[in-house]
């Protein structure tokens, strides 16, 4: 579960991470009166907010409310914003990043760092791998103070703002223990002419834990209208940025046409599972939701028929009839069944994986 920014500011604070003083607002007039510039920024769960247009700046309060009237108009990457913080704009010297991740590989959090602030983590990863600093957590002994020191020096952090960004990064690590969380990260944390500040909050909590916390999912409205509409019909769905639609059942078989596609310079636009047993409706309801989303010009089903029947997946994509181009592989149970109706329907059906995958990157509209 993804929580909203206001949310994961607040339990920052409340493990006394300092954060920026801010408000919410759900409508324009609600703005109170502004004796510094302040930022408004759309609670919406999705990255690069900035570059989409979520996040705009005043400098008194009639421009706020205009403002605030300009980004409840819109939609971020599929989000409607309903809900923006308003916090004063802080005077920023230098842009930090600190986070925790489950690492599942080791099984155990890690702390990252870096001077590139600012930046999404994956960018920084990309551009400047010299610049980050991770180490694991033993989750027995958590995150000891000479641990939080050793990373914070290591990317070249002196004085007040080594010793500050530890103390930050324990507190960090105990909220996210605390919460069940699978990510908590300040991007940026910057550094003042007061101390360090947080004026940015991501966490996200593991939705097999909610039954322990205070939260329930779905409660804080994050998902798009096609997420919600894969949990109303138990689909996992993920949207991705590209313009290939890629549907499968089972996770690690939709991970692996994720990358298939990519193998052949292709984009994949959502991670959509149709879990083991989908039968004609569940594949109709998948279709619907590739429809809902903006963008796509291919899909490409990869089915695998276990306790799946590909006849009846066969039967739902006949009955919806997807207007884009199609292309399907399916294997297994009643597999030479679902590939004859499929054929005598007109759809491009294929035998391999990346035969799949390429063809889909080929037929694009």
């Amino acid at each position: 579960m993804k929580l909203q920014e206001y949310q994961a500011a607040e339990i920052f604070e409340n493990y006394g991470i300092p954060v920026a003083d801010r408000y919410l607002i759900e409508e324009p007039e609600e703005i109170k009166e502004v004796e510094r510039p302040v930022v408004l920024k759309s609670q919406v769960t999705v990255g690069k907010r900035g570059k989409a247009g979520g996040i705009l700046f005043a400098e008194n309060r009639a421009e706020a409310v205009e403002k605030a009237k300009e980004l409840f108009g819109k939609e971020i990457r599929g989000l409607e914003v309903e809900k923006i913080l308003v916090a004063e704009k802080a005077e920023i010297k230098k842009e930090y990043y600190v986070g925790l991740v489950m690492d599942r590989e080791n099984r155990r959090p890690t702390l990252i760092m870096t001077t590139e602030g600012g930046m999404n983590i994956e960018e920084v990863a990309d551009e400047h791998p010299d610049k980050i600093a991770k180490r694991e957590i033993d989750p027995v002994t958590g995150l000891k103070g000479y641990e939080a020191l050793h990373l914070a020096d290591s990317i070249g952090l002196e004085g007040d703002e080594l010793s500050g960004l530890a103390k930050i990064a324990q507190k960090l690590y105990q909220a996210f223990e605390d919460y069940d969380a699978e990510l908590a990260e300040i991007n940026p944390l910057v550094s003042t002419p007061d101390g360090l500040l947080a004026i940015d909050a991501v966490f996200n909590i593991d939705d097999n834990a909610l039954f322990r916390q205070e939260f329930e999912k779905g409660e804080s409205k994050l998902v798009t209208e096609r997420e919600k509409k894969a949990e109303e019909h138990d689909l996992a769905y993920v949207d991705l940025e590209g313009d290939i639609a890629i549907v499968g059942c089972g996770a690690g078989l939709v991970m692996a046409t994720l990358d298939s596609v990519a193998e052949f310079d292709g984009k994949p636009a959502c991670f959509l599972d149709l879990g083991g047993g989908a039968d004609a409706e569940d594949t109709k309801h998948a279709l619907e939701i590739i429809d809902m989303k903006e963008g796509i010009k291919s899909i490409y089903l990869n089915i695998f028929g276990g306790i799946t029947q590909c006849d009846k997946i066969a039967q739902g994509i006949i009955d919806y009839e997807p207007t884009k181009p199609t292309v399907i592989r399916m294997m297994g149970t009643n597999e030479e069944k679902g590939k004859e109706m499929l054929r005598e329907a007109g759809y491009d059906v294929v035998d391999g994986m990346d035969e799949g995958a390429k063809r889909a990157v080929d037929i694009k509209e």
